[in-house]
């Protein structure tokens, strides 16, 4: 069997999407996610908008949430550090607290997928749990301790 790596990540916003705070960051949130689906590697994305109150996957609106599925680590890796997502993620500390001081739980949470599988928001919440609670392992893990896809 062969394996896609399923990602997602939260982060909790300093004020609410229409404050003027986050505004260069709503501005660029399209262009991000069209970045990301057009990285080599690439296969899906959650199509969720963090901005519309209807889509939420954490009750406080400040939560944002994303879900991606890979390729590969070195596919993930690559667009969020090797691309315009990096200026992004660059400054995160302007629009974003620290998730485990305000949530209590980490941000990230990596894990392998049989190819052809579309993780759900319940799954990826219950990983993003599982790594708060026990730390990394092949369950759950983070781009500075990985775990090789099942054999």
């Amino acid at each position: 069997m062969q394996f896609h790596l399923a990602q997602a990540n939260v982060a909790y916003a300093l004020a609410d999407a229409a404050a003027p705070l986050l505004a260069d960051y709503i501005a660029r949130l399209d262009e991000m996610n069209h970045l990301a689906e057009a990285q080599p590697g690439f296969v899906w994305r959650y199509l969720t908008d963090s901005r519309d109150p209807r889509q939420r996957e954490f009750p406080d609106p400040r939560v944002l949430f994303n879900m991606s599925v890979w390729t590969s680590i070195d596919a993930l890796h690559a667009y969020t550090y090797r691309t315009a997502h990096a200026e992004v993620y660059a400054g995160r500390k302007k629009w974003f607290a620290d998730v485990r001081s305000v949530v209590g739980g980490h941000a990230l949470a990596m894990w392998w997928i049989p190819i052809g599988t579309i993780p759900t928001a319940a799954e990826a919440k219950s990983r993003l749990e599982l790594i708060t609670e026990h730390g990394p392992s092949e369950r759950a893990f983070t781009f500075k301790k990985r775990f090789p896809p099942p054999n």
